[in-house]
């Protein structure tokens, strides 16, 4: 290589390195803003994620240590007196406080239960759950109407929980003095192959309780 090609490769090389200082002068703040964006954002999910862990953990220490309580009405009050950090913890929670009230308080406790129903919050599981325990609550303070509607709801959406609510409109057709409805849903459980052995065989005794036979 000739004296003048290396001096001229020497000053290309200086040109490309001002070229890029000046670009790292002029643009490097965004690499060193894109670099910290994505450094704060990463510790800000892991604190978001402690955070919940944490507060997860919290609620369920909270609930185990309610369930202690000896009395039942404490148990409920201690239940009750919790915060739940998401909208399914609040409706499990209401669950297991409603559990606890409904021996001494069946209506207050159908009415916490029907409150979660109606509220749209928490998994749709959890509230149709709320629904088929208010319905089935002794002395729920509950007309016959309203608990046929609410069952009716619930059975067209099909599924173990819909059965369920079939083995309630079973009994509520039985209070009515329907006998002949009562039998025809009994035996639509027992005939579906989606019932449980037990729902079965419960449905199988109250056709025979209510003098039918269940494999007619």
């Amino acid at each position: 290589m000739s004296e003048s090609d290396s001096f001229i490769e020497e000053v290309t090389e200086e040109v490309r390195r001002d070229r890029l200082f000046a670009y790292v002068r002029k643009y490097g703040w965004i690499a060193v803003l894109a670099v910290v964006l994505m450094v704060g954002t990463a510790g800000w999910h892991e604190w978001r994620k402690a955070r919940e862990q944490a507060a997860a953990q919290a609620f369920g220490d909270a609930i185990l240590a309610a369930l202690e309580t000896p009395e039942r009405d404490a148990r409920a009050k201690a239940l009750a007196a919790i915060e739940a950090p998401t909208p399914d913890g609040g409706a499990v929670l209401t669950l297991l406080t409603a559990a606890e009230e409904s021996a001494a308080s069946p209506a207050e406790a159908a009415r916490r239960l029907l409150a979660l129903a109606d509220s749209g919050e928490g998994a749709r599981a959890y509230r149709q759950i709320a629904v088929l325990k208010a319905v089935a609550l002794a002395d729920s303070g509950l007309s016959v109407d309203e608990r046929r509607r609410r069952m009716q709801d619930l059975a067209e959406a099909g599924g173990l929980l819909g059965l369920l609510a079939e083995e309630q409109l079973a009994l509520i057709e039985v209070e009515s003095g329907d006998k002949s409805a009562a039998l025809k849903r009994l035996k639509g459980i027992v005939e579906n192959a989606a019932a449980t052995v037990s729902l079965r065989q419960r449905a199988a005794q109250m056709i025979i309780a209510l003098g039918g036979d269940p494999a007619a």
